[in-house]
């Protein structure tokens, strides 16, 4: 049981529901939720004496914070994530975001990533976050691998794929790496891929090495692990990340520090900064999953909270990932079934299309 869940069971009742009271208030309206207001809608009938020493005892607990002296409070990161994990409570898809997402998906056209791009406009607009979609990575059985000796600390790899389709990846190769090295490298590699998708590949190469490590040297080895670790190069092309509805974050009513973060945010999604990581994120298994503040690296700097769920091919292997940024006061309950639906229709596309 997490730390988060047990102090919750802790709790008396009179805690909890003040506590739950001052989050949900807070994802209502954003401002800090005083002693009066609560005393007001708490089932049972308390001062607001009684009120205030609840929540200085939920302060003294990390789950609240006093933005300023005198004020009510508001959740802090814990809190929220203690709110998430065994409070809050998930409505069912409303019949007019469903509508919507599902008319993302009347076009007959055989371009997903025009889909992929009208799925996450919507997406933006029903949940007036941002949206992310991250297109899925090329699936074909791989035909042949060949790394490129491009510096002292650069190297290329290059994917030819069944189907004729060729990737370029650049990478760091270890230190002290040779012509031979690579060249042992790639024919340790073509003897296991061609006619594996990339997705297959992982799992084989990690097998093969633990069994084979005699046959392949420490710089080949190494040169394996590094050529294929990553799914996608740094500064891949706008059409693997998809980001729309960056405009809802400002229309938030932010204030001046808000904003800071949301131009930080804006930053990390154009560097494309560990956006590799997006998908490992949501790749530990089904589901939606929630990010809050600095639970997520990528967007840690920006305080900002991420609904993320992956999506398959009809494989059932996961190749992406659909998700909503948002600041850390989002409708929680409304938005996990949003992007749940979404995911759905999304692998839905690919396998169709597959």
């Amino acid at each position: 049981m997490s730390d988060a869940r047990q102090l919750l069971e802790e709790m008396n009742d009179r805690s909890r529901e003040v506590f739950r009271r001052v989050v949900e208030g807070y994802l209502l309206t954003g401002a800090p939720v005083g002693s009066r207001s609560l005393t007001r809608e708490l089932s049972e009938k308390v001062s607001a004496a009684t009120v205030r020493n609840v929540m200085q005892d939920l302060e003294y607990m990390g789950l609240l914070d006093s933005p300023h002296v005198s004020a009510g409070r508001v959740p802090t990161q814990t809190g929220l994530r203690m709110f998430v994990d065994g409070l809050l409570e998930v409505g069912d898809l409303q019949t007019a975001d469903r509508a919507l997402m599902d008319s993302t998906m009347s076009s007959n056209s055989d371009d997903v990533a025009g889909v992929l791009d009208r799925i996450g406009q919507t997406l933006s607009g029903v949940t007036q976050g941002a949206s992310l979609v991250l297109a899925p990575k090329h699936e074909a059985p791989i035909k042949h691998i060949e790394f490129v000796n491009l510096g002292p600390d650069r190297a290329l790899v290059v994917l030819v794929f069944a189907d004729g389709h060729v990737e370029n990846r650049i990478f760091t190769p270890p230190p002290g790496q040779t012509p031979s090295s690579m060249r042992e490298a790639a024919n340790f590699l073509n003897s296991l891929v061609e006619g594996r998708t990339l997705s297959d590949v992982s799992t084989v190469i990690t097998q093969q090495i633990s069994e084979r490590r005699q046959e392949i040297d420490t710089l080949a080895h190494a040169m394996v692990e590094s050529g294929l670790a990553v799914w996608a190069k740094e500064g891949e092309g706008p059409d693997r990340l998809i980001v729309r509805g960056r405009s809802h974050l400002l229309n938030a009513g932010a204030d001046e520090v808000d904003l800071e973060r949301i131009r930080t945010l804006f930053d990390d999604l154009e560097r494309k900064r560990d956006i590799a990581n997006f998908l490992e994120l949501a790749d530990e298994g089904e589901g939606v999953r929630i990010f809050i503040g600095s639970e997520n690296k990528l967007f840690s700097l920006s305080g900002s909270s991420l609904v993320v769920s992956p999506y398959m091919n009809a494989d059932r292997k996961i190749v992406g990932a659909v998700g909503v940024i948002g600041p850390t006061r989002l409708n929680y309950g409304r938005i996990v079934p949003i992007v749940d639906y979404t995911a759905q229709l999304v692998g839905k596309l690919i396998a169709d299309r597959s």
